[in-house]
Protein backbone atom coordinates (compact mmCIF):
# COMPACT_ATOMS: atom_id res chain seq x y z
CA UNK A 1 0.00 0.00 0.00
CA UNK A 2 1.68 3.22 -1.16
CA UNK A 3 1.75 6.27 1.65
CA UNK A 4 -1.75 7.78 0.66
CA UNK A 5 -1.22 11.31 -0.03
CA UNK A 6 -3.12 12.76 -3.14
CA UNK A 7 -2.14 16.23 -4.77
CA UNK A 8 -4.80 17.64 -7.09
CA UNK A 9 -6.15 13.93 -7.16
CA UNK A 10 -3.37 11.98 -8.20
CA UNK A 11 -1.21 9.79 -6.18
CA UNK A 12 2.12 10.94 -5.34
CA UNK A 13 5.60 8.90 -6.28
CA UNK A 14 5.94 5.56 -4.42
CA UNK A 15 6.97 6.84 -0.85
CA UNK A 16 4.23 8.97 -1.12
CA UNK A 17 4.98 12.16 1.23
CA UNK A 18 8.23 14.12 -0.15
CA UNK A 19 11.76 15.37 0.40
CA UNK A 20 15.46 15.92 0.94
CA UNK A 21 16.73 18.26 3.98
CA UNK A 22 16.03 21.23 1.04
CA UNK A 23 13.67 19.64 -1.61
CA UNK A 24 10.02 20.12 -0.90
CA UNK A 25 7.80 21.56 -3.33
CA UNK A 26 4.89 23.69 -3.93
CA UNK A 27 2.22 22.14 -6.36
CA UNK A 28 0.46 23.88 -8.95
CA UNK A 29 -2.86 22.13 -8.86
CA UNK A 30 -5.33 20.97 -6.35
CA UNK A 31 -6.59 23.42 -3.60
CA UNK A 32 -6.64 21.34 -0.45
CA UNK A 33 -6.23 24.91 1.35
CA UNK A 34 -3.00 26.06 3.09
CA UNK A 35 -3.20 27.09 7.24
CA UNK A 36 -2.91 30.87 5.61
CA UNK A 37 -6.02 30.67 3.86
CA UNK A 38 -8.14 28.67 1.48
CA UNK A 39 -6.18 29.40 -1.68
CA UNK A 40 -2.66 28.01 -0.39
CA UNK A 41 -2.22 24.93 -1.91
CA UNK A 42 -1.07 21.47 -0.67
CA UNK A 43 -1.43 17.88 -0.47
CA UNK A 44 -3.72 15.58 1.81
CA UNK A 45 -2.21 13.16 4.57
CA UNK A 46 -3.53 9.70 4.74
CA UNK A 47 -1.31 7.49 7.11
CA UNK A 48 -0.31 4.49 5.28
CA UNK A 49 2.47 1.59 5.43
CA UNK A 50 5.57 3.09 7.60
CA UNK A 51 8.64 4.94 6.02
CA UNK A 52 11.87 3.91 6.79
CA UNK A 53 15.62 5.73 6.49
CA UNK A 54 16.59 4.12 3.09
CA UNK A 55 20.28 3.55 4.30
CA UNK A 56 19.08 1.76 7.70
CA UNK A 57 20.19 3.84 10.14
CA UNK A 58 18.21 4.01 13.62
CA UNK A 59 16.88 8.04 13.16
CA UNK A 60 16.78 10.67 16.02
CA UNK A 61 14.22 13.29 16.07
CA UNK A 62 14.09 15.85 18.33
CA UNK A 63 10.48 17.67 18.93
CA UNK A 64 10.28 20.91 20.86
CA UNK A 65 5.95 21.47 21.84
CA UNK A 66 4.91 24.88 22.69
CA UNK A 67 3.13 23.82 25.64
CA UNK A 68 1.12 20.08 26.15
CA UNK A 69 -2.33 20.48 26.66
CA UNK A 70 -5.19 17.75 26.10
CA UNK A 71 -4.44 18.51 22.30
CA UNK A 72 -1.15 18.58 22.17
CA UNK A 73 -0.37 15.63 24.35
CA UNK A 74 -2.25 13.78 21.33
CA UNK A 75 -0.40 15.43 18.81
CA UNK A 76 2.62 13.64 21.31
CA UNK A 77 1.01 10.35 21.02
CA UNK A 78 1.07 10.88 17.59
CA UNK A 79 4.76 10.98 17.00
CA UNK A 80 5.84 8.49 19.04
CA UNK A 81 3.53 5.49 17.96
CA UNK A 82 4.28 6.83 14.00
CA UNK A 83 8.45 7.13 15.02
CA UNK A 84 7.92 3.57 16.40
CA UNK A 85 6.25 2.20 12.94
CA UNK A 86 9.02 4.04 10.92
CA UNK A 87 12.01 3.15 13.90
CA UNK A 88 12.87 6.25 14.62
CA UNK A 89 13.87 7.25 18.16
CA UNK A 90 11.75 10.66 19.28
CA UNK A 91 13.08 13.08 21.94
CA UNK A 92 9.91 15.45 22.74
CA UNK A 93 9.98 18.68 24.84
CA UNK A 94 8.25 21.18 26.04
CA UNK A 95 8.92 25.20 25.64
CA UNK A 96 6.57 25.99 28.19
CA UNK A 97 5.24 28.78 25.96
CA UNK A 98 8.40 30.50 26.31
CA UNK A 99 10.08 31.46 22.51
CA UNK A 100 13.39 31.79 23.71
CA UNK A 101 13.41 28.13 25.63
CA UNK A 102 11.84 26.58 22.07
CA UNK A 103 15.10 28.63 20.80
CA UNK A 104 17.37 27.17 23.22
CA UNK A 105 16.05 23.35 22.68
CA UNK A 106 16.50 23.69 18.79
CA UNK A 107 19.52 24.98 19.50
CA UNK A 108 20.62 21.95 21.36
CA UNK A 109 19.41 19.47 18.95
CA UNK A 110 21.37 21.09 16.37
CA UNK A 111 24.42 20.84 18.66
CA UNK A 112 23.75 17.25 19.37
CA UNK A 113 23.17 16.37 15.67
CA UNK A 114 19.86 15.19 15.58
CA UNK A 115 18.81 13.55 12.60
CA UNK A 116 15.93 15.87 12.18
CA UNK A 117 13.95 18.74 13.82
CA UNK A 118 9.89 19.09 14.52
CA UNK A 119 8.70 22.20 16.25
CA UNK A 120 4.89 23.02 17.18
CA UNK A 121 5.91 26.62 17.54
CA UNK A 122 5.34 29.04 20.57
CA UNK A 123 5.20 32.45 18.59
CA UNK A 124 4.21 31.74 14.88
CA UNK A 125 5.69 35.02 14.13
CA UNK A 126 9.28 34.16 15.69
CA UNK A 127 10.49 31.24 14.26
CA UNK A 128 12.81 32.91 11.90
CA UNK A 129 15.94 31.91 14.31
CA UNK A 130 15.05 28.54 14.88
CA UNK A 131 14.09 27.86 11.18
CA UNK A 132 17.79 29.53 10.35
CA UNK A 133 19.46 27.28 13.10
CA UNK A 134 18.17 24.32 11.47
CA UNK A 135 18.62 24.68 7.81
CA UNK A 136 21.89 26.11 8.24
CA UNK A 137 22.63 23.32 10.04
CA UNK A 138 21.39 21.77 6.98
CA UNK A 139 18.93 19.04 9.44
CA UNK A 140 15.79 18.14 7.99
CA UNK A 141 12.75 20.57 9.63
CA UNK A 142 9.59 20.35 9.61
CA UNK A 143 6.47 22.63 11.52
CA UNK A 144 3.19 20.55 12.72
CA UNK A 145 0.34 22.21 13.81
CA UNK A 146 0.90 25.41 13.79
CA UNK A 147 2.05 27.60 10.86
CA UNK A 148 4.86 30.22 10.90
CA UNK A 149 4.17 32.99 9.81
CA UNK A 150 6.89 33.28 7.08
CA UNK A 151 7.73 30.20 6.33
CA UNK A 152 11.05 28.93 3.64
CA UNK A 153 9.39 27.14 0.83
CA UNK A 154 12.09 24.43 1.45
CA UNK A 155 10.28 23.70 5.35
CA UNK A 156 7.10 21.78 5.08
CA UNK A 157 4.38 22.17 7.33
CA UNK A 158 1.77 19.32 8.33
CA UNK A 159 -0.89 20.46 10.09
CA UNK A 160 -4.58 21.63 8.81
CA UNK A 161 -6.01 24.84 7.28
CA UNK A 162 -6.93 26.58 10.51
CA UNK A 163 -9.88 29.21 8.43
CA UNK A 164 -11.19 26.48 7.47
CA UNK A 165 -11.99 24.91 11.43
CA UNK A 166 -13.63 28.36 12.02
CA UNK A 167 -15.81 27.87 8.78
CA UNK A 168 -17.30 24.56 9.74
CA UNK A 169 -17.91 25.61 13.29
CA UNK A 170 -19.55 29.06 12.52
CA UNK A 171 -21.52 27.28 9.69
CA UNK A 172 -23.18 24.56 12.01
CA UNK A 173 -24.28 26.95 14.91
CA UNK A 174 -25.20 29.63 12.56
CA UNK A 175 -27.39 26.10 11.54
CA UNK A 176 -28.71 25.75 14.70
CA UNK A 177 -29.79 29.85 15.49
CA UNK A 178 -31.70 29.86 12.28
CA UNK A 179 -29.10 32.05 10.93
CA UNK A 180 -29.77 35.16 12.90
CA UNK A 181 -29.01 36.90 16.11
CA UNK A 182 -25.48 37.84 17.14
CA UNK A 183 -21.79 35.81 18.16
CA UNK A 184 -19.08 36.06 20.58
CA UNK A 185 -15.86 34.60 19.99
CA UNK A 186 -13.52 33.30 21.90
CA UNK A 187 -10.03 34.19 20.53
CA UNK A 188 -6.60 31.61 21.26
CA UNK A 189 -3.44 33.15 21.58
CA UNK A 190 -3.16 36.41 19.11
CA UNK A 191 0.14 35.24 18.26
CA UNK A 192 -1.34 31.91 16.61
CA UNK A 193 -1.38 31.50 13.45
CA UNK A 194 -4.78 29.04 14.22
CA UNK A 195 -5.93 31.83 16.48
CA UNK A 196 -6.35 34.54 14.06
CA UNK A 197 -7.27 32.04 10.82
CA UNK A 198 -10.08 30.91 13.12
CA UNK A 199 -11.32 33.60 14.29
CA UNK A 200 -11.55 34.95 10.51
CA UNK A 201 -13.56 32.32 9.40
CA UNK A 202 -15.96 32.17 12.22
CA UNK A 203 -16.70 36.06 11.60
CA UNK A 204 -16.95 35.74 7.81
CA UNK A 205 -19.18 33.23 8.18
CA UNK A 206 -21.33 34.65 11.02
CA UNK A 207 -21.51 37.37 8.48
CA UNK A 208 -22.28 35.55 4.95
CA UNK A 209 -24.67 33.79 6.98
CA UNK A 210 -26.33 37.08 7.86
CA UNK A 211 -25.24 36.92 11.83
CA UNK A 212 -23.51 39.91 13.33
CA UNK A 213 -19.80 39.55 15.82
CA UNK A 214 -21.35 41.60 18.88
CA UNK A 215 -18.07 40.19 21.10
CA UNK A 216 -14.75 39.05 20.83
CA UNK A 217 -11.69 38.38 23.47
CA UNK A 218 -8.77 36.36 24.43
CA UNK A 219 -8.35 33.29 26.62
CA UNK A 220 -5.69 32.41 25.56
CA UNK A 221 -6.38 28.99 24.96
CA UNK A 222 -7.43 28.38 28.69
CA UNK A 223 -10.81 27.20 29.74
CA UNK A 224 -10.77 29.47 33.20
CA UNK A 225 -10.40 32.49 31.53
CA UNK A 226 -12.74 31.75 28.77
CA UNK A 227 -15.27 31.19 31.86
CA UNK A 228 -14.44 34.36 33.01
CA UNK A 229 -14.66 36.15 30.46
CA UNK A 230 -18.22 34.37 29.43
CA UNK A 231 -19.57 35.85 32.51
CA UNK A 232 -18.20 39.45 32.34
CA UNK A 233 -20.71 39.11 28.54
CA UNK A 234 -23.43 37.89 30.67
CA UNK A 235 -22.96 40.58 33.17
CA UNK A 236 -22.88 43.32 30.32
CA UNK A 237 -26.51 42.64 29.01
CA UNK A 238 -25.39 42.04 25.59
CA UNK A 239 -27.77 40.10 23.51
CA UNK A 240 -25.54 36.66 22.72
CA UNK A 241 -27.48 33.88 20.49
CA UNK A 242 -23.98 31.88 19.33
CA UNK A 243 -20.38 31.33 20.68
CA UNK A 244 -18.03 30.71 18.45
CA UNK A 245 -14.68 29.04 20.21
CA UNK A 246 -11.21 28.69 18.93
CA UNK A 247 -11.04 25.84 20.74
CA UNK A 248 -12.96 23.03 22.68
CA UNK A 249 -11.16 23.94 26.13
CA UNK A 250 -12.02 27.67 26.16
CA UNK A 251 -15.65 26.27 24.55
CA UNK A 252 -16.13 24.23 28.05
CA UNK A 253 -15.47 27.01 30.09
CA UNK A 254 -17.93 28.82 28.44
CA UNK A 255 -20.13 26.70 29.07
CA UNK A 256 -19.72 26.00 32.55
CA UNK A 257 -20.52 29.96 32.92
CA UNK A 258 -23.85 29.56 30.81
CA UNK A 259 -24.89 26.68 33.23
CA UNK A 260 -23.78 28.57 36.45
CA UNK A 261 -26.12 31.17 35.05
CA UNK A 262 -29.17 29.03 33.74
CA UNK A 263 -28.50 30.19 29.99
CA UNK A 264 -27.30 26.96 28.38
CA UNK A 265 -30.75 26.59 26.74
CA UNK A 266 -30.58 29.86 24.65
CA UNK A 267 -27.25 30.21 23.55
CA UNK A 268 -25.36 27.85 21.31
CA UNK A 269 -21.23 27.14 22.13
CA UNK A 270 -19.02 25.60 19.26
CA UNK A 271 -15.46 24.65 19.69
CA UNK A 272 -12.65 22.86 17.71
CA UNK A 273 -10.31 19.65 18.49
CA UNK A 274 -12.90 16.92 19.53
CA UNK A 275 -11.53 16.71 22.49
CA UNK A 276 -12.59 13.65 24.94
CA UNK A 277 -14.21 16.15 27.38
CA UNK A 278 -15.65 17.96 24.30
CA UNK A 279 -17.13 15.02 22.33
CA UNK A 280 -18.59 13.91 25.94
CA UNK A 281 -20.19 17.60 26.20
CA UNK A 282 -21.64 17.26 22.76
CA UNK A 283 -23.33 13.72 23.67
CA UNK A 284 -24.67 15.22 27.00
CA UNK A 285 -26.12 18.04 24.48
CA UNK A 286 -24.26 20.63 26.06
CA UNK A 287 -21.80 21.51 22.72
CA UNK A 288 -23.49 22.30 19.69
CA UNK A 289 -20.76 21.48 17.28
CA UNK A 290 -16.47 20.57 17.56
CA UNK A 291 -14.47 20.30 14.35
CA UNK A 292 -12.00 17.31 14.50
CA UNK A 293 -8.44 18.15 14.10
CA UNK A 294 -6.48 14.66 13.45
CA UNK A 295 -4.04 15.36 16.17
CA UNK A 296 -2.48 11.79 15.80
CA UNK A 297 -2.43 12.33 12.03
CA UNK A 298 -0.50 15.25 12.18
CA UNK A 299 1.90 13.71 14.67
CA UNK A 300 2.37 10.74 12.17
CA UNK A 301 2.59 13.51 9.55
CA UNK A 302 5.54 15.37 10.92
CA UNK A 303 7.37 12.24 11.67
CA UNK A 304 6.92 10.75 8.06
CA UNK A 305 8.15 14.31 6.92
CA UNK A 306 11.18 14.04 8.45
CA UNK A 307 11.95 10.71 7.70
CA UNK A 308 11.41 11.60 3.58
CA UNK A 309 13.42 14.62 4.14
CA UNK A 310 16.50 12.38 5.57
CA UNK A 311 15.85 9.82 2.17
CA UNK A 312 16.53 13.03 0.24
CA UNK A 313 12.68 12.62 -1.31
CA UNK A 314 10.54 15.25 -1.99
CA UNK A 315 8.05 16.66 0.31
CA UNK A 316 5.37 19.82 -0.06
CA UNK A 317 5.77 22.84 1.23
CA UNK A 318 1.98 22.13 3.28
CA UNK A 319 1.08 18.62 4.15
CA UNK A 320 -2.80 18.96 4.85
CA UNK A 321 -4.55 17.24 7.52
CA UNK A 322 -8.36 17.96 7.12
CA UNK A 323 -10.81 19.26 9.62
CA UNK A 324 -14.38 17.69 9.98
CA UNK A 325 -17.00 19.30 11.32
CA UNK A 326 -18.69 16.61 14.27
CA UNK A 327 -22.06 17.33 16.04
CA UNK A 328 -24.14 15.32 18.64
CA UNK A 329 -25.35 12.36 15.69
CA UNK A 330 -21.16 12.03 15.03
CA UNK A 331 -19.94 12.11 18.77
CA UNK A 332 -19.47 7.78 19.42
CA UNK A 333 -17.96 8.23 15.58
CA UNK A 334 -15.01 10.20 16.41
CA UNK A 335 -14.68 9.33 19.99
CA UNK A 336 -11.69 6.59 19.17
CA UNK A 337 -10.27 8.85 16.61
Amino acid sequence: MKHGLTWAGVALAASGLVAGCGSTAAPSGGSAGGASGPAAAGVTYTKGTPIKPKDGKKLKIGVTFAVYDQFLQTVADGIKARAAENGVEVDIVSAEKSTDKQLGQVENFVTQKYDGVIVVPVDTAATGPMTQKATSAEIPLVYVNRKPANLPEKVPYVGSDSIVAGQLEMAELAKQVGNKGNVAVLIGDPANEAATMRTKGCKETAEKNGMKVVLEQSANWERDKALTITENWLQSGQQIDAICSNNDDMALGAIKALKNAGKLDKIKVGGVDATSDALKALKEGDLAVTVFQDAKGQGAGGVDSIVQLYNKEQVPSFVNVPFQAVTKDKAEEFANK
